[in-house]
């Protein structure tokens, strides 16, 4: 199976850089699994949980936005907020999920007349709530 390279960056710290034979990614539009010879795409991502397969096993990161670039050769991403999986605590989940209530509600006193923006924030938290279900933590009511 041919492989393609993986990198993963966010403002904190470089967390991964592998060479994997699958990356499936929580893209805005969907969820999708980048492999070699994938044609050139860009996506935003969605809070989500990012999966790398590689020789060694797998790897996941639970990632809360921002751009993977995916071509035949590589995935690069550049992740707003991530983590792998096992360094996300109940007390980071929480913080999370806190700071998604609290853009939807921004969101919701910004633009009062405006569904747009508040349907975002609003899938914004949606898609951090899942992630908790996903990774065993719940968040605090």
């Amino acid at each position: 199976m041919a492989n393609l390279q993986f990198d993963l960056v966010s403002p904190e710290r470089r967390l991964a850089s592998v060479e994997a034979t699958e990356v499936q990614i929580p893209g805005a539009d969907g969820d999708m699994t980048a492999m070699a010879d994938h044609a050139p795409t860009i996506t935003t991502l969605r809070p989500g949980i990012l999966t790398v397969v590689h020789s060694g096993g797998s790897d996941a990161y639970v990632v809360s936005g921002g751009f993977a670039e995916i071509t035949a050769t590589g995935v690069s991403v550049l992740a707003e907020q991530a983590l792998p999986q096992a360094e996300v605590t109940q007390e980071i989940y929480d913080q999370m999920v806190e700071d998604a209530k609290s853009a939807y509600g921004r969101a919701q006193e910004t633009f009062k007349n405006e569904p747009g923006p508040v349907d975002d924030a609003a899938k914004l938290l949606s898609d951090m709530m899942a992630i908790g279900g996903t990774i065993g933590l719940h968040a605090k009511n």
